[in-house]
């Protein structure tokens, strides 16, 4: 059975390294996020370096998961001191199951700070794929999809939330949980229309 591939993207307005109180608050909320993600019902996996080693993402060891790559349209730092990103990368089993994790709990009160933390682009944030049964997508497989998505729009090589597609190919609307397994908020597109 083929698993959702999610990647994630985000233009930092200061450096991870910065010690003001906003960038810190970042870090703290990532640390109490992306534990409580892969407590989620349909998460399988994501990311993660293979040592603890410090260094900024492009020196880190990723293992099955590639070697880092971001887009084209990043043109901050790439040393520890002056990188400025949030990215993930990560396999779900059904795409109502990665949504229902970005907007709900944790997550859904980071979402309401981006605005605090990330630049304002047109480029998308987010991309869905669907890959094979024991396929691990890697970061470059991540960053071709972002950037295919932001030159044509969402196919089924390349989807978001709003616009979905189901293995076969076919378009199947909004990823949204079934109806009555909770709440979960409507998708707004924000300011420069990217869907969030």
């Amino acid at each position: 059975m083929p698993h959702l591939a999610l990647y994630t993207f985000g233009v930092l307005k200061s450096p991870l390294a910065d010690p003001a109180p906003l960038t810190r608050e970042l870090r703290e909320s990532s640390e109490a996020v992306y534990p409580s993600i892969g407590r989620h019902p349909g998460y399988l996996a994501h990311a993660e370096a293979v040592n603890e080693a410090p260094g900024a993402h492009f020196d880190l060891d990723w293992g099955v998961w590639g070697e880092f790559a971001v887009p084209a349209w990043y043109d901050k730092g790439r040393t520890p001191d002056t990188i400025a990103l949030a990215t993930t990368l990560s396999l779900w089993t059904e795409p109502h199951h990665a949504f229902d994790a970005v907007h709900t709990g944790l997550h859904r009160e980071a979402l309401r700070r981006r605005h605090d933390w990330f630049e304002n682009t047109a480029h998308p944030r987010h991309v869905s794929w669907w890959v094979s049964d024991g396929a691990i997508p890697t970061w470059r497989d991540g960053v071709a999809r972002l950037e295919h998505l932001h030159g044509r729009g969402p196919q089924p090589h390349a989807f978001t939330f709003r616009h979905s597609f189901t293995p076969e190919g076919a378009a199947a609307g909004t990823a949204r949980a079934p109806l009555g397994t909770g709440a979960v908020p409507p998708l707004t597109r924000s300011r420069t229309g990217a869907l969030d």
